[in-house]
């Protein structure tokens, strides 16, 4: 799938868009950003609760197009700067990190 088809999961809000062609391949579910880089593969679309720019050098150092923003979180606006400069997409959402994996999980057909 690619990040262009995120934007159709129902729930979740477009906070911004940048390359809707990048192939999203799986999905990783954490909070400790060390946890992250260590165990995520590339190509992933990460679901967090971490609304902050951190989390964007985090996903930029592993190579994952996208983020998911759960439990009703903001993006506040150097994030959403910070992803703009590196072509990383941003989508919120009042699921919990569960229901958003879920919903990730069937979208790729895992």
């Amino acid at each position: 799938m690619t990040v262009k088809d995120l934007t159709k999961i129902d729930g979740f809000k477009t906070e911004l868009l940048s390359d809707e062609t990048l192939e999203v391949k799986t999905a990783y579910t954490g909070d400790l950003l060390s946890d992250v880089i260590a165990n995520v593969e590339e190509d992933s679309v990460l679901i967090t609760i971490q609304a902050h720019k951190n989390t964007i050098a985090v996903c930029s150092l592993s190579s994952m197009p996208a983020i998911i923003i759960c439990n009703g979180r903001s993006c506040p606006d150097d994030m959403i700067k910070a992803a703009r400069e590196n072509d990383i997409s941003i989508f919120s959402t009042d699921d919990t990190q569960f229901l958003a994996s879920v919903k990730i999980a069937k979208a790729l057909n895992l």
